[in-house]
């Protein structure tokens, strides 16, 4: 029981994450409950190191490899300028920013998006002389719903992809979740239009300079675009001939030419995000004590609950992922499921519940949190608690029933 009451504890304290006038990062809480329990003996050292999924580390450092490449290159910054030159009103720029956002963030995740993209989103703002919050909202609401069509989109999803068994997660992702995603993003480009119609009326376009594009690092990240392009390819046509190709390799080969070919390894060390992935090492501890307590393994025994409901999966996820983060949620649904027999459609549910999720309020999603801070280092402008939920119950509610409809 002990360690229910630690993870309690450490599902509060990241929807707060203050005390007092001490604020805590979540890595930070995570760390102390994999401590506690450790500390308490409700896992041994030997069983928590093997409860850390390395795949899922090393998926993660690799991208973040990779994204610091794209951050220091200028590569997605360049090529969204170029892209929006061509956009004659404000209308075109948002619906152009939603889906290359969207799309962006099913190749090098939600959180990545979330970092690269917010100066865009800032710079699109003054261009066309508006608040910046539509752009910053569109984003945040853009990368949560795009990255839910991949299984490198984010990483509950990694999570699921790489521990569900399913023979062929990209194909299944994109053969299930494609449509409702592209429905779900329509949907937005409408709902921030009808929240924001002063912002498409008053509208004025200002000339901007290109961003800066720096010559050998914009090579670099072509060719690891090209890789990631190239994995994932790979890794279709292996399923497809029932052959082995691990996801992980994608990443690791990904971050190769920033790591040997940049010149700018040591910054591009510095740059990763060391936080997140102290993060999910603890929380692979802290979910690993959770599950060996058999609380609730026992309390979906005697109430008869059947988690494969598509309600359940759906509405009830949606609801906890507000109060427990949705990757430590799916991290302990996972063995759950996977002990229930759960089917491929079942796990597709799962990751788009807990993601989409994210849409509903601030603390819903990393990324989230991630553009919000960023745009207030930058501009001082940031996005009230209500303000976002202003937007983000309804989205959710209708993207949810949107994805439950096509999986159900």
């Amino acid at each position: 029981m002990f360690s229910l009451f630690v993870a309690i504890a450490v599902f509060f304290l990241i929807s707060i994450r203050q005390i007092g006038k001490f604020k805590l990062e979540m890595w930070q809480i995570m760390s102390f409950g994999a401590i506690a329990v450790l500390l308490a003996g409700e896992i041994s050292f030997k069983e928590a190191v093997k409860a850390i999924d390395f795949n899922v580390i090393v998926f993660l450092f690799g991208m973040f490899v990779a994204s610091a490449l794209f951050e220091l290159s200028g590569y997605l910054e360049y090529n969204q300028y170029r892209i929006f030159q061509r956009a004659k009103n404000i209308e075109q720029v948002f619906y152009i920013f939603i889906f290359f956002c969207a799309i962006l963030s099913a190749v090098v995740m939600n959180d990545t998006m979330a970092i690269i993209a917010t100066p865009v989103a800032i710079s699109l703002a003054k261009r066309y002389d508006i608040s910046a919050k539509p752009f910053l909202l569109a984003l945040c609401f853009s990368i949560t719903i795009g990255s839910v069509m991949s299984p490198i989109g984010n990483p509950q999803n990694l999570l699921i992809a790489i521990n569900s068994r399913m023979a062929n997660p990209f194909l299944s992702f994109i053969r299930f979740l494609f449509i409702p995603t592209f429905l779900n993003l329509l949907l937005l480009f409408f709902i921030v239009k009808f929240f924001y119609p002063e912002v498409f009326k008053n509208a004025r376009m200002k000339t901007m300079p290109m961003p800066e594009k720096k010559k050998w690092l914009y090579f670099l990240s072509q060719l690891t675009m090209a890789i990631i392009i190239l994995g994932i390819i790979s890794k279709i046509y292996f399923s497809l001939h029932h052959k082995q190709f691990n996801i992980v390799y994608i990443a690791i080969f990904a971050s190769m030419p920033a790591l040997f070919l940049s010149f700018r390894q040591i910054k591009i060390i510095k740059m990763v995000d060391f936080k997140t992935l102290i993060f999910f090492m603890a929380m692979f501890i802290l979910m690993r004590a959770l599950w060996n307590s058999n609380f609730l393994q026992d309390i979906i025994e005697k109430f008869s609950i059947n988690i494969l409901s598509f309600y359940f999966i759906f509405f009830i996820v949606v609801i906890l992922s507000q109060f427990i983060s949705n990757v430590p949620l799916v991290a302990l649904f996972l063995p759950l499921m996977i002990n229930a027999e759960a089917g491929e459609k079942h796990f597709l549910s799962l990751a788009a519940s807990s993601t989409i999720a994210g849409n509903l309020s601030i603390l819903g999603a990393a990324s989230n949190v991630i553009v919000i801070q960023n745009s207030e280092n930058r501009i001082g402008e940031t996005i009230s608690f209500w303000e976002f939920v202003k937007i983000g119950l309804p989205l959710t509610f209708l993207n949810s029933l949107i994805y439950w409809l096509f999986l159900k």
